[in-house]
């Protein structure tokens, strides 16, 4: 009779699917709600201070995106950023969609809505393009952080992870967005002022990043190092 060789049944986690959603939902409510939107704030000492309002909340993707990939390892991160990535290609689509349907006779607020929803394809490839790159920066450099530091500093790892995540995608979606649309000064003055806001808002939630990553990897039982693993971004294997 032939031996059958039995795998070990697959790890089941509670709350990695929950992570998830909290992930894909904080993604498309900054780009569809907040990214519409430039708000002016005045600060003591600095004067009037303007900024895209979706500023205030994308960066909290990263804390996710820095929570799975400490937690549950970059492979199963990798699964969430192309969760998100198609997400973000669904709202899209149908914010066009929605957009360019003929409105009602009668109803008067179909401008509202361009203006609201209207992003043109430029903005909406520049902003796909860049989530996917500096995510996967993000989520390759906290990987590889953690195993040099052997789980130790996890401050250190949080925050150099958003410095080059936060980076790569400021480079990448700024001028591609809106070079040439804006003039070059503004265009370099708007990414440098939303990436320090960026990574400034990831250092104050530095003590919550702490608090829910010891929560996780004590109710799951995981505490994955990337040791073995196989960085590519254009797989789905976890």
């Amino acid at each position: 009779m032939p031996e059958v060789l039995l795998s070990e049944p697959k790890k089941v986690f509670r709350y990695y699917d929950l992570v998830m959603a909290a992930f894909v939902t904080v993604l498309i409510c900054s780009n569809v709600i907040g990214a519409g939107k430039v708000a002016t704030i005045s600060l003591p000492l600095f004067g009037d201070f303007t900024f895209g309002a979706g500023v205030l909340f994308f960066p909290i993707s990263y804390i996710f995106g820095d929570i799975l990939t400490e937690v549950y390892g970059y492979a199963r991160a990798r699964k969430v950023v192309w969760t998100g990535f198609g997400a973000m290609i669904f709202a899209s689509i149908m914010c066009w969609f929605v957009v360019r349907i003929p409105p009602a006779q009668g109803w008067t607020n179909q401008a509202a809505y361009e203006t609201c929803f209207g992003a043109t394809p430029r903005i909406v490839a520049a902003s796909l393009l860049a989530f996917c790159v500096g995510e996967f920066v993000n989520s390759y450099t906290l990987a590889k952080m953690k195993i040099w530091t052997d789980g130790r500093h996890l401050w250190s790892r949080v925050v150099g992870s958003t410095v080059a995540g936060e980076f790569v995608d400021s480079l990448v979606f700024y001028p591609a967005a809106f070079y040439g649309v804006w003039p070059d000064s503004l265009v370099t003055k708007v990414m440098l002022t939303n990436y320090m806001l960026k990574v400034v808002w990831e250092v104050v939630n530095t003590p919550i990043t702490y608090r829910v990553v010891s929560f996780l990897k004590l109710a799951e039982n995981e505490d994955y190092y990337d040791r073995n693993t196989d960085f590519t971004p254009f797989s789905l294997k976890t």
